[in-house]
């Protein structure tokens, strides 16, 4: 098996998870580096906990990211069906195979039989139980002739008692279980359905995947994989697995808890560049001091060498940080279109020049789903306390902000050039004539036409936009407010 080839075998069970995806980039990665084939399989067997539409979602978003796969149940090729649900009969086939050679057999007993089992010994929770199955010692030939006559069964793996399983990982090494304690699990369910531990093993080997990726919750399953593969007498794949991605208090990331998927963050106005960026940083190290990547660019420098074994931590603040920088570089024409959805929820009069506010947003936003409350007031002014107008550090206070304010409104009133320019030389020559520092003549005009602590720009971008008149009277507001 020298080509790579890797797969992304995600369940349509609702959104896409940021682990999940994370999976998905690095196998595309892989591949891509490699020269390699990059695989999507759907894995739909587990029937009960399938979502009406979550195919959808996982094709929209390998689109919109990007990540195009070479071989898939959309696009087909050589080793399909690419759904696990259309393979039902190849892991029946299998399931008998395993179970003539010696690494499978046949249970029949019901469910309610194995609760009692767990109960004689106290046990109630999953897991916490090794289920010594006495169907383990049933003739092949007598489990069939059970099975003819209409007797309801599983397949489960058989384990050696003794002995150890060891088995090389790309991230955390040589790892070695001891076979006693691991669990006989169902491989082939009493519905003709295969469980993912036998499903993905029979694929993996079918399709030829050189390299399987996937979360290090599945490190401690590998062992019984491997006892599949040997069973088979099949090659062993590359395994890489990948550590936990983990929210502030060491909490992982979580589709249970409604942790933010891909789709999430692209509704709230983050750009899909940056996502990917930011995504394929968590867990894995270029060597150097680059944070910023386009998607070529990881596709040419990723490699297994720079994975962690240590849990990521998804960091929202890092994310912003980065999705500004990426918004930065945009056009200000793509920036604007983009931006222009989100005016519209807050910015209902005609007489505001949303290019001006694109030229102010450009360099200050950092989500898109931020801007509608940093400009909402250049609709209407909010109502504001006057202690805004106090400012320590410009040496500002009620007294002489509302002296400067009707200096500042005396000013501007008769200025016939209202541009930037022409606003900034007016309050300019005030400040000179009065002796005082900027901050003390544009932070009460700002806070007057704004009714805002923070704004994107200053008094004088701000007075350009709302234009003369809303202005002028925003700073009347303003000086009856402080008389």
């Amino acid at each position: 098996m020298s080509d790579v080839r890797t797969r992304f075998a995600p369940s349509p069970t609702g959104y896409m998870h940021i682990g999940n995806l994370r999976t998905g980039l690095y196998a595309y990665l892989l591949a891509k580096k490699n020269n390699g084939k990059f695989i999507l399989r759907i894995e739909d067997t587990d029937q009960e906990r399938l979502v009406e539409g979550a195919v959808d979602v996982i094709y929209n978003v390998l689109k919109l990211t990007g990540l195009k796969h070479d071989e898939g149940p959309d696009i087909g090729g050589d080793y399909g069906p690419y759904v696990q649900s259309q393979r039902k009969s190849i892991y029946k086939e299998y399931a008998e195979k395993l179970v003539d050679l010696g690494g499978a057999y046949y249970c029949f007993c019901s469910k309610e039989q194995i609760a009692e089992a767990r109960g004689k010994h106290g046990l109630t929770k999953e897991g916490a139980f090794k289920y010594d199955d006495p169907c383990r010692y049933v003739s092949i030939d007598e489990a069939r002739k059970r099975i003819e006559n209409g007797e309801a069964y599983v397949v489960r793996q058989r384990i050696p008692k003794t002995g150890a399983t060891a088995f090389e990982d790309a991230v955390f090494g040589s790892i070695t279980v001891d076979n006693n304690t691991l669990d006989e699990n169902v491989l082939l369910k009493s519905d003709g359905l295969p469980t993912y531990n036998f499903a993905n093993v029979v694929d993996d080997h079918l399709m030829n995947i050189s390299h399987v990726m996937r979360g290090v919750e599945y490190l401690s399953s590998t062992p019984k994989y491997n006892l599949l593969y040997n069973a088979f007498g099949w090659e062993i794949p590359t395994y890489i697995h990948l550590p936990h991605i983990i929210k502030e208090g060491g909490k992982k990331l979580s589709k249970r808890e409604g942790d933010a998927s891909f789709e999430d963050f692209y509704k709230k106005g983050y750009l899909i560049e940056a996502i990917i960026n930011y995504i394929a940083l968590l867990g894995w190290n270029p060597g150097t001091d680059q944070e910023i990547f386009s998607l070529k660019e990881l596709e040419e420098q990723f490699g297994i060498d720079g994975l962690s074994k240590s849990s990521a931590m998804f960091d929202v603040k890092k994310l912003n940080w980065m999705n500004s920088e990426y918004i930065k570089k945009m056009d200000i024409a793509d920036f604007h279109k983009m931006a222009l959805p989100y005016y519209e929820k807050v910015i209902t009069n005609k007489n505001i020049d949303l290019l001006k506010i694109s030229a102010l947003m450009h360099t200050r936003t950092d989500v898109f789903n931020n801007i509608p409350e940093n400009i909402d007031f250049f609709d209407s002014l909010p109502d504001y306390d006057i202690n805004m107008y106090v400012h320590k550090k410009m040496k500002t206070d009620l007294e002489n902000s509302l002296e400067y304010l009707k200096a500042s409104y005396d000013a501007l009133k008769d200025l016939s050039d209202w541009t930037e320019e022409g606003i900034d030389n007016a309050l300019k020559a005030l400040i000179e004539k009065l002796g005082v520092k900027n901050g003390q003549v544009l932070w009460p005009v700002r806070t007057a036409i704004s009714g805002k602590q923070m704004t994107p720009g200053g008094a004088i971008e701000i007075a350009d936009i709302l234009g003369k008149e809303e202005t002028l009277k925003r700073m009347q507001m303003g000086i009856k407010k402080l008389s």
